[in-house]
Parts: C-alpha cells; sequence; structure tokens
C-alpha cells in the first residue's frame, strides 16, 4: 500500500519541490495552500507524470475553522498520513521592532506558529491512532540567531525549533518520530512575500552568494523521511556554502 504525505503550503517553492520528491517516490499526497488554482495545476502534473492519488484543500492555515474543516472532512482512508510536512511559513515585513507593522506581526505569528499548531494537532491525532508516523518541521537558521530587523520572524521561527522539541518528547511514546529542517538562504518566492511583492529589492537578497534552491531543501527533507523506523533524525541545519562561516546571512 502506498504511504501518504501530508504538505502544507504546496503551490510554491519548497513545499512545491516536496510535491515531486514523495511523488516520485510513490507516496499519495494530500497538498494544501491557498491558491486552489495552483493546487489543481500541481495535482495534475504530478499525477500525469507519477500516476499517484492526491488530494487537494485550499485553505488558510491562519484560520483554524478552516484547517478543522478541510482536514477531518478527508476520507478516512486519507488520514492514515505517513508523514506530515508543515511547510506553509512566511516573513513580512524587515522594519526594527519600533517601527514594525501590526499586522505584519500578526502574520507572521499566525501563519508560522498558530497554523503550523493546528494542523499538527489534528495529524498528530491521527497518527497516534495509526500508531506511526513522521512529522517535520520547516525551521531556519533565523530561529537560531537573530538578525538585524528580523526580530519577530527570527521570534516565530525560533518558536518552531523549540516547538519541534516539545513535539518530539510528548510523541515519542507512541512511535511518531519529529524532525526539524533548518535551512538558511533559499531562493523562492519568500522574499518577494517578505517584501510584498517588490521583486528587484527581493532579488538584491541573493546577491554575491549562489543560494539554496527549493529541490535542495526537499532532497533533504526526503533523507529525512526515508530512514529507517529505528532513526529518527532530530533537526538539520543546512545553508549555502556562502553562509556556512557565518551565523547568519540577510541583506535588505
Amino acid at each position: 500500500m502506498s504511504k501518504i504525505a501530508l504538505i502544507t503550503g504546496a503551490t510554491a517553492g519548497i513545499g512545491e519541490a516536496c510535491a515531486y520528491t514523495f511523488a516520485r517516490e510513490g507516496y499519495n499526497l494530500i497538498l494544501t495552500g491557498r491558491r486552489q488554482d495552483r493546487l489543481e495545476a500541481l495535482a495534475k502534473q504530478l499525477n500525469e507524470r507519477y500516476n499517484i492519488g492526491i488530494a487537494t484543500c485550499a485553505f488558510d492555515i491562519q484560520d483554524k475553522d478552516a484547517v478543522a474543516a478541510n482536514l477531518e472532512s478527508l476520507p478516512a482512508d486519507l488520514k492514515k498520513v505517513d508523514v506530515l510536512i508543515n511547510n506553509a511559513g512566511l516573513s513580512q515585513g524587515l522594519n526594527p521592532i519600533q517601527y514594525g507593522l501590526i499586522s505584519d506581526w500578526e502574520t507572521m505569528i499566525d501563519t508560522n506558529v498558530k497554523g503550523l499548531l493546528y494542523v499538527t494537532k489534528i495529524v498528530s491525532n491521527w497518527m497516534i491512532a495509526n500508531g506511526s508516523g513522521h512529522i517535520i518541521n520547516m525551521g531556519s537558521i533565523a530561529g537560531k540567531e537573530i538578525y538585524a530587523n528580523g526580530n519577530v520572524y527570527c521570534a516565530s521561527k525560533a518558536a518552531v525549533d523549540f516547538l519541534n522539541k516539545g513535539m518530539r518528547v510528548d510523541l515519542l511514546p507512541y512511535g511518531i518520530r519529529v524532525t526539524a529542517i533548518h535551512p538558511g538562504a533559499v531562493e523562492t518566492e519568500f522574499s518577494e512575500v517578505r517584501f510584498h511583492g517588490d521583486k528587484e529589492r527581493a532579488k538584491k537578497v541573493y546577491d554575491g552568494l549562489q543560494p539554496l534552491v527549493a529541490e535542495d531543501v526537499a532532497e533533504t527533507i526526503w533523507f529525512a523521511a526515508s530512514r529507517p523506523a529505528h532513526v529518527n533524525i532530530n533537526e538539520i541545519v543546512m545553508v549555502p556554502t556562502a553562509q556556512a562561516n557565518a551565523t547568519t546571512f540577510f541583506r535588505t
């Protein structure tokens, strides 16, 4: 029987790359994201290439009622999730704390922390009932060390780091593995979202270095997920070579 992976934030970037990677490995998929058109297009492409089962759920992870309604309405056979990839996340703005926008803060906390919790609460209970599972949380090197003007985003990813550790302790008795992946600079839509669609400013973030690409991270996630059941990868920190000798690297 094919395994099932549930991927949040699957409409672009690392989430989309994970969808291709796990489909390649024969997993059936549950793909979530806010953009229904992108979910449908991705599902069509994956099905044509890999002939796997795919379910899509379009909702905003910030909305706990929408999270519950969409996930709990899935048929029972799709609730036998083997791997949950908590990928949905974002950054908004790059301001010192005194000039930060409260709307940006709320979006980051509601997505990166609360949204992750909403999904995990539901799916972890499925995994407990199934007797196994693996939760992979998308962290960041921003959760390991602060950088200038990163304040709330860094705090939200630090929360993911500690939630990952807490989940691992809480779920170990049920045979559920928990892993965090903490990447450095990855060239995706991330910086465009951070700068509210300013593509030119987003490009400058990667000047002077070769960043990771989404596929680099997806393959690392697959590595963690594909270890034998007796092996738990607690966390992986991965960065571009240009960042390897620095705690953090970010350009405004």
